[in-house]
């Protein structure tokens, strides 16, 4: 995917989610660590967005391509975030977002992977 068509979706994606209520807080902010997509509150959870585009899903979903490293990366990259906000989230969740081919639907997936294992 190339940058534009990354900053594209990530935008879609942030409209998106303001249709559902979400609030906007952050995005593409970066550290050392890596970059948090959209930063976002739902209802009181602090959301951390993952967003993915594909040209179609001929070879699986975009949400697919959310490898186990790349779930580590996004993890640590928001408790950086956390801190770095001075922050005390009461909740917060991953959430991946994905386009499969131009003008497609989003494919959202709540609380997609989990924080096993790190403390905030």
């Amino acid at each position: 995917m190339s940058s534009d068509a990354g900053i594209l979706a990530e935008d879609k994606a942030a409209e998106y989610l303001k249709t559902l209520g979400y609030r906007i807080l952050d995005r593409r902010w970066a550290c050392a660590l890596g970059e948090l997509d959209v930063v976002a509150s739902d209802r009181g959870t602090l959301v951390f967005v993952e967003v993915r585009a594909r040209a179609s899903s001929s070879y699986g979903s975009p949400a697919e391509t959310v490898t186990k490293a790349k779930q580590k990366k996004v993890i640590k990259a928001a408790l950086v975030y956390i801190k770095a906000k001075a922050i005390k989230p009461e909740a917060l969740r991953f959430d991946v977002i994905g386009f499969s081919g131009v003008g497609a639907e989003p494919e959202h997936i709540i609380n997609a992977f989990q924080a096993d294992g790190y403390t905030y």
